[in-house]
């Protein structure tokens, strides 16, 4: 996964955050609504966690119940008939799948195959809301076997509710950032810089912004360390599904000699592939993931 789709996913999310931050300050100002006293003369402490919990997970849930839409949308996702599926490709993803959903106990997901090279990801609000996702890469490189332990993979994510276990992740990390940031401010603003008006300075908008910046970024590699031990997870449970390591093995294999396609922010960490083993990439490496199976007694 390049440096420029990580930076992307984090800067996005701190773009949300700040942007509910700023909005709810505004609404605060024009209706006399108090959302906190977070920059006055007195700080509530109670008032402003309340405050950072609505910022942080607002963003966070918002991006949830939208990731299906925003994949589909951004990646140019061709959903299947999982009723009627055309005979041949359509109708052996749609088997593979069921037999993979029932064997998981979680409803049967939205099928869907887009154009572009080697991945495939699962996404979606609850596990029995889901939709999983392949690429026209992925299925003309790998065989029969390899192709359904990605699926598995992908079906673990579903089954283990990874989507709303990473947003849970992300906003309480959003959670922190905010309330990080806007203490410190109020410190600077009050404490350091001596405003004594009745509403926040300089010193406020600028410290805080500052953080929630800097610190997003110190939240995002924790997200990322979530995420890669997710991984770990689906791959174990890939194998259980499919019986047997050596076909997961072997995808993650062929996607080391390969150059996997670059997910959307919005569903990059339920993807197949993308790590490179640094503090904010969402996957481990090949060679930790392939170590991890070997180890796994079935």
């Amino acid at each position: 996964m390049s440096f420029k789709r990580i930076a992307l996913l984090i800067l996005t999310n701190i773009a949300i955050v700040v942007m509910l931050g700023i909005v709810l300050n505004v609404v605060s100002m024009l209706t006399g609504l108090n959302f906190g006293q977070m920059a006055g003369s007195s700080l509530d402490m109670g008032a402003l966690f309340v405050f950072a919990l609505v910022v942080g997970f607002a963003g966070s849930i918002i991006s949830l119940l939208m990731s299906k839409t925003m994949a589909r949308t951004s990646m140019g996702v061709q959903l299947i008939n999982t009723h009627n599926p055309a005979p041949g490709l359509e109708a052996w993803l749609v088997g593979v799948i069921r037999q993979q959903a029932d064997k998981l106990g979680v409803k049967m997901p939205e099928v869907g195959i887009y154009e572009g090279e080697p991945n495939a990801f699962a996404t979606g609000a609850t596990k029995n809301s889901s939709m999983v996702a392949v690429s026209t890469g992925l299925l003309q490189m790998m065989n029969q076997k390899e192709v359904e332990a990605v699926l598995a993979h992908e079906m673990s994510h579903v089954a283990n509710g990874d989507m709303v276990t990473m947003t849970l992740v992300q906003g309480v990390m959003n959670t922190f950032v905010v309330f990080v940031s806007r203490l410190v401010g109020w410190v600077v603003d009050r404490q350091i810089l001596r405003n004594e008006n009745d509403g926040p300075g300089a010193g406020y908008f600028i410290t805080s912004l500052v953080l929630d910046i800097a610190l997003g970024f110190l939240a995002g590699m924790v997200v990322a360390a979530f995420s890669r031990h997710r991984e770990f997870r689906a791959d174990e449970g890939a194998a259980r599904v499919m019986g047997e390591s050596a076909s997961m093995i072997s995808a993650l294999q062929r996607l080391g000699t390969m150059q996997p396609a670059e997910l959307p922010a919005s569903v990059k960490g339920l993807g197949i592939s993308g790590g490179i083993g640094s503090l904010f990439a969402s996957h481990p490496s090949i060679e930790d993931r392939v170590d991890a199976l070997r180890r796994i007694q079935l």
